[in-house]
């Protein structure tokens, strides 16, 4: 958006812009943020940056934890949700150094730009295209309460055949929301200035519409962008998402399962590469349009499926998703227009400017950058072993997954069953993330060591459900 800091200063007097802030993305994947007048940005902030306390953010031991934030400016936006007339700004970490600062290795980001950067280095592609669906639930109530007393949440939302008032009789039945229009779709309106205003914000959006889940499910799915820059937007849709909604007097949450019984939310990642400006993966020929490095890609892909779900698929409600009968994929393998395959290969793409695929396990509890950079790695390891999906026993399944007879499906590999299972995988199976810098080891040793804590914590707190079944005995 911008070039110069005399750019910015004449947009913020035009547009009496009062205040700059600049957002950071912790390791966990949240946007964080610190604001400033806006007279107060300056040369010296571009050259030098903004200190912070990385070892709050997850990623930096407290010894080394003086870091600069330094913003980019060609990507800022006034935020549509200030009080205060805001330009808001993302950028890049660096760890102090005396011979000048260096990017920070484990920053997410940067991590996303060194996939990016080794992509190209390895001769393969100039470039990886993304396109992420995002599913999430928009509610007129949450409470939640974890304390020794009480463990409990409640939610609400009048078009569920068990919601409260305000509905004039337009519920919705069980898993019967997908396309469903108004009255049913009390959010249609809400859904749409979302996408305005992810428009404005330069995410633009394909379509949106109410999902499958009864109670609030949506999706929004955007136009496919480069790798980096498509995580990028996946911070400003999560933000768009949940401060529109809270505007609305609502809520919104892309916790892939909050709902026992409901579909789930996914975020299901449409990828293809590009070289010299073509399309790396169509082939006539092949099998549904895919030429041999599209199976390699897929092949990387599968092969590392189990532990690239410590990174796409981090939190233990993530397991309550992946589960057989909602959509959602529990069996590692690919095919054409199958939503129980781990990766499926559209049909409706029959152009080679369009031909692609995608992989289903993924959701929003991710850290994106992470996720997008590990996804990018497991394909370039694919490729450059030449890891054939078919002959490794992985499809094409053009068939129903969840219809197969036990002995059928015992034949079959799942993916990872808890998030303690995933991360166990993750830190058995990880030298293809390392490779060519792009993943420290130290990155993975923290993340793994954080979720791994996360997982036990929770897994040790009594549930609901245990009383339910175990208090009489």
């Amino acid at each position: 958006m911008f070039l110069s800091v005399n750019d910015v200063h004449k947009y913020c007097a035009d547009n009496a812009i009062k205040m700059i802030d600049f957002k950071t993305i912790d390791i966990d994947g949240r946007w964080r943020h610190v604001t400033i007048p806006a007279q107060r940005f300056s040369d010296d902030i571009m050259e030098y940056g903004i200190g912070f306390d990385g070892s709050n953010y997850g990623y930096a031991p407290m010894e080394r934890s003086d870091m600069v934030f330094i913003p980019d400016m060609a990507a800022a936006h006034t935020d549509p949700f200030a009080e205060v007339p805001t330009l808001s700004m993302n950028g890049s970490v660096y760890v102090i150094h005396p011979g000048g600062n260096i990017p920070f290795d484990q920053y997410p980001r940067n991590v996303c730009l060194r996939a990016e950067a080794y992509l190209r280095e390895s001769g393969i592609a100039d470039s990886m295209i993304i396109g992420p669906e995002f599913e999430f639930h928009i509610l007129e109530s949450v409470g939640y309460e974890c304390s020794p007393r009480r463990v409990a949440f409640e939610v609400d939302t009048p078009q569920a055949q068990w919601g409260g008032g305000g509905n004039l009789g337009y519920r919705i039945p069980l898993k019967g929301g997908y396309h469903i229009t108004p009255p049913h779709d009390i959010n249609y309106g809400l859904r749409s200035r979302m996408c305005l205003l992810l428009e404005d914000w330069g995410v633009k959006v394909k379509y949106h519409h109410h999902e499958v889940g009864a109670p609030g499910q949506q999706e929004i799915e955007v136009e496919l962008g480069e790798m980096t820059e498509m995580a990028d937007k996946t911070m400003i849709v999560k933000y768009v998402v949940k401060n529109a909604a809270a505007a609305d007097n609502k809520t919104a949450t892309f916790m892939p399962k909050p709902f026992f019984g409901e579909a789930g939310n996914g975020m299901h990642v449409h990828m293809l590469l590009m070289k010299n400006d073509s399309p790396l993966f169509w082939d006539e020929a092949g099998y549904s349009g895919l030429s041999r490095e599209a199976h390699w890609f897929i092949g990387g892909l599968l092969k590392h499926a189990p532990s690239l779900c410590g990174l796409t698929n981090p939190s233990t409600n993530s397991y309550k998703r992946l589960v057989p009968g909602f959509e959602a994929p529990v069996t590692i393998g690919y095919a054409t227009s199958n939503r129980s395959a781990v990766i499926r290969i559209p049909a409706y793409t029959k152009s080679p400017e369009t031909k692609r695929f995608e992989l289903r396990s993924p959701d929003a509890t991710c850290n994106p950058y992470y996720a997008y950079a590990a996804i990018l790695m497991a394909g370039i390891d694919g490729i450059i072993n030449e890891i054939d999906p078919r002959e490794n026993g992985w499809g094409p399944f053009d068939y129903n997954l969840y219809t197969l007879s036990e002995g059928e499906r015992s034949k079959l590999t799942a993916l990872p069953a808890s998030a303690g299972e995933a991360l166990d995988a993750l830190e058995a199976d990880h030298a293809y993330l390392t490779v060519g810098g792009v993943f420290p080891e130290a990155l993975l040793t923290a993340w793994i060591k954080r979720k791994r804590a996360e997982s036990e914590a929770i897994n040790k707190i009594p549930h609901p459900a245990e009383y339910a079944r175990y208090y009489d005995l």
